[in-house]
């Protein structure tokens, strides 16, 4: 009976035992079940993160590959514009040496005429000087024949 007493009290503890077990079995399956759903919902919220993440690798390639074109785009028109620019400056720089010719020509041509001016009005000059004293030299003489007349009539 002793035997027996200690076998029962010994299998009431092992049914304690067993009981407290399988609480904590209880709740170690319910920790379980809860970072269970925990786990299924970091996966679920990472499948969205990462589509996400998808979704905007491709609107940033798309963005980049969008700001190498408009790159290419202005320097294409930076290119044309210099281009313009410089085939401008050469027809500008093309007329202002014909101007600078023709400006040169213009003081030669400028420079001649004063030259056949002042020859030719030095020339008139001589001639008028020649022609006023042959003048005074007639007056001279008509004077003398007024007077040779006067003196023998």
């Amino acid at each position: 009976q002793e035997e027996k007493k200690q076998l029962t009290l010994k299998v009431e503890e092992l049914e304690r035992k067993l009981e407290t077990t399988s609480a904590q079995n209880i709740e170690f399956l319910q920790v379980i079940a809860k970072r269970e759903e925990s786990i299924h919902q970091c996966q679920l919220r990472l499948e969205e993160k990462t589509r996400e993440c998808s979704s905007l690798a491709r609107q940033l390639e798309m963005a980049i590959e969008d700001a190498k074109r408009q790159v290419e785009q202005t320097r294409e028109r930076a290119t044309s514009r210099e281009r313009a620019a410089q085939s401008k400056m050469l027809d500008l720089e093309t007329q202002l040496s014909r101007n600078k010719t023709e400006l040169n020509q213009l003081r030669r041509s400028k420079d001649d005429a004063e030259r056949r001016y002042e020859s030719r009005l030095q020339d008139l000059k001589d001639r008028l000087e020649q022609s006023e004293s042959t003048n005074r030299s007639m007056q001279n003489y008509v004077q003398f024949l007024k007077s040779s007349y006067a003196n023998v009539f």
